[in-house]
C-alpha cells in the first residue's frame, strides 16, 4: 500500500510502502481513499507537536474521504459501498495519506449523492474545529456579536460561516486581499489585521467589545481578548491561551473526532450553509509539496492529496 509520510519525527515527507491493512476490529471500517485533506496541523504532527497515536515510519494525515470496502461486525450504520468522510483520532493503524485507511466506525459520516470527495476530504478538521469552538466553547446564540480573528484561512472561514449560520453578527479580521471572500461568507464587517489598532476598532463598533471571540490567528489570542467585552468569552484554536482578565471565560479548543457531529456538518455543506473551496490537488508522491503549500497558505482554499494523482 502506498502512502505519504515520514520515517522519523521531523523527517521529510516521502512516498512510503506499507503492508496491506490488517483485519478489522469490530468497531472499525476500511476505506479506499479517494482524497485526503492537508493542513497546518499536519506539519505539527510531522514535527512531533501532535501525537497521533502511532510512531514512524507512519503515514501522515487525519482526514479522508472515500468508499467503504470492509466493516467490522459492530460498525453500526456504516456499510460496504458507502461514500464517506472521516476524521479519526487516535489513529488506528496509519494516517489518512494512503491508498487505504482504517478508521473508527463512530467517526465516519456518510456523504450525500453528488458531494465531491475533494470537498468532503477538506471538511472534517476545519468544520469540527469550528463547531467545537462556536457551539461548545463560545455557546454562540442568535443576536450576539462574534469576532473571528484570522478569518482568511480555511478554518477561519468555517468559523465565520458557522457563527453567521447561528445568527450572530460577525466581525472578522483578515488581510485586505481576503476581505471580499470573508464578507461573502457572512462577516458583516472585515477589518485588516495589519492595522495595529484593530481591537480598538472592534470595541468602537460594538460599544465596548464583542460577546465572544474565536481566535484562529497564530499568537493572536492576546490581541483578540482585548476586543471582548467584560464577562465575555474567548476560544482559541492556536494553543496560546492568554491570562485571565475582566471575567472573560477562556478556552483552548483542539479538534475531537465525532462522527455524529460531522454528519450534521456534511449536511450543512450539502445545503450550501457551508462552502469549502479546494485550491490544489496533489498525488501521494507530492506529499512534501502539498504540505509546503499548506504551510505557505493557499488564500483560504483547501489542499488535498489523492492516491490517484493530481487532477
Amino acid at each position: 500500500m502506498r502512502a505519504a509520510g515520514i520515517r522519523q519525527i521531523g523527517g521529510p515527507v516521502e512516498l512510503l510502502e506499507f503492508p496491506a491493512p490488517r483485519a478489522l476490529r469490530p468497531d472499525e471500517v476500511l476505506l479506499d481513499v479517494q482524497a485526503c485533506g492537508v493542513g497546518n496541523w499536519d506539519e505539527v504532527a510531522r514535527t512531533g507537536g501532535w501525537d497521533l497515536g502511532v510512531r514512524p515510519p507512519m503515514a501522515l494525515g487525519v482526514e479522508a474521504a472515500g468508499v467503504v470496502t470492509a466493516v467490522g461486525d459492530r460498525a453500526g450504520a456504516v456499510h460496504v459501498g458507502d461514500r464517506v468522510t472521516v476524521h479519526s483520532l487516535p489513529l488506528h493503524e496509519q494516517g489518512a495519506w494512503a491508498e487505504q485507511h482504517i478508521a473508527a466506525a463512530g467517526h465516519v459520516a456518510v456523504l450525500p449523492l453528488g458531494m465531491s470527495f475533494d470537498a468532503a476530504a477538506a471538511l472534517p478538521v476545519p468544520a469540527l474545529t469550528a463547531a467545537q469552538a462556536i457551539d461548545d466553547a463560545l455557546r454562540v446564540q442568535a443576536g450576539q456579536t462574534v469576532l473571528v480573528n484570522g478569518a482568511g484561512g480555511v478554518t477561519g472561514g468555517m468559523l465565520v460561516q458557522l457563527a453567521a449560520h447561528r445568527g450572530a453578527a460577525v466581525i472578522a479580521t483578515a488581510g485586505a486581499e481576503s476581505a471580499g471572500r470573508v464578507a461573502a461568507m457572512g462577516a458583516g464587517t472585515v477589518i485588516d489585521y495589519r492595522h495595529a489598532d484593530w481591537p480598538a476598532q472592534v470595541r468602537a463598533l460594538t460599544g465596548g467589545g464583542v460577546d465572544a471571540a474565536a481566535n484562529a490567528a497564530r499568537s493572536g489570542s492576546c490581541q483578540a481578548v482585548t476586543a471582548v467585552r467584560d464577562g465575555g468569552r474567548l476560544a482559541t484554536i492556536t494553543a496560546d491561551l492568554p491570562a485571565a482578565e475582566r471575567g472573560i471565560s477562556m478556552l483552548e479548543v483542539q479538534v475531537v473526532a465525532d462522527g455524529g457531529r460531522l454528519s450534521g456538518l456534511v449536511q450543512l455543506l450539502a445545503q450550501g450553509a457551508f462552502t469549502v473551496s479546494v485550491g490544489e490537488r496533489f498525488g501521494l508522491e507530492q506529499g512534501a509539496a502539498a504540505l509546503a503549500r499548506a504551510r505557505q497558505g493557499a488564500h483560504g482554499t483547501a489542499i488535498v492529496l489523492a492516491p490517484c494523482g493530481p487532477a
